[in-house]
């Protein structure tokens, strides 16, 4: 399977860079580019690629109103968004992961990671690192005075919780498969199951429904 990719950077050299990374590879395919929000939202509605790379700080609409209307339009539904960043912990982060982004990705992080990465999301992964969810974790823990459960958590058995909190950890499928002492498929199913009751776009948003619950394992 074809990866397509849409690069949305106001940055020439950076499309460029990433236009030369991804020609390299047979199972990536760059769709289209933009500079600014409004082409990237028009080449984004044109070419509905599996993967839209996308700056956070460009000229309006910057890059989290991009993703606000590509997660709200129905169409877009299977398109995911990653955030390219130049700091771990961007201001928007935070703000991002609640609008639905996919994950983040350092602009200056090494070719693999970011072959990997859009590997990853274009397969239904998320990109949060584990020191990425801590600190996500420790955001809501002191922005937070009391837990605001989603409103469906209700839904989820008790094997889904666990699992659910567990992967809001960070921790990957075969990490909490030797937690739980269970195989790594079945964390898959269970991860996949508490995504569709929940509404989850992707595993970055369960992280986020998690915390939001206050769910911990």
């Amino acid at each position: 399977m074809t990866v397509r990719v849409v690069l949305v950077d106001d940055q020439a050299l950076v499309r460029v860079g990433l236009r030369t990374l991804f020609a390299s590879e047979p199972d990536i395919e760059v769709v289209g580019e933009a500079a600014g929000g409004i082409e990237a939202l028009a080449v984004v509605a044109h070419t509905r690629p599996d993967v839209v790379l996308c700056d956070i700080r460009m000229p309006a609409p910057d890059g989290l109103e991009v993703l606000r209307r590509i997660t709200a339009d129905p169409a877009l539904r299977d398109v995911r968004v990653v955030m390219l960043t130049t700091f771990e912990l961007d201001e928007y982060v935070f703000e991002a992961l609640h609008a639905g982004a996919s994950g983040f990705l350092l602009k200056d992080a090494e070719p693999t990671a970011l072959l990997d990465a859009v590997r990853v999301v274009a397969d239904g992964g998320s990109l949060l690192a584990p020191s990425v969810t801590r600190r996500v974790i420790e955001h809501f823990v002191h922005t937070q005075d009391t837990a605001q459960p989603h409103p469906r958590i209700g839904d989820l058995t008790a094997r889904e919780r666990e699992v659910v909190a567990w992967v809001a950890t960070g921790r990957s499928n075969k990490e909490i498969a030797d937690e739980l002492v269970v195989s790594p498929d079945t964390v898959r199913t269970h991860v996949s199951r508490a995504m569709l009751k929940l509404g989850a776009r992707d595993r970055a948003q369960l992280v986020v429904f998690a915390i939001r619950s206050g769910l911990q394992p």
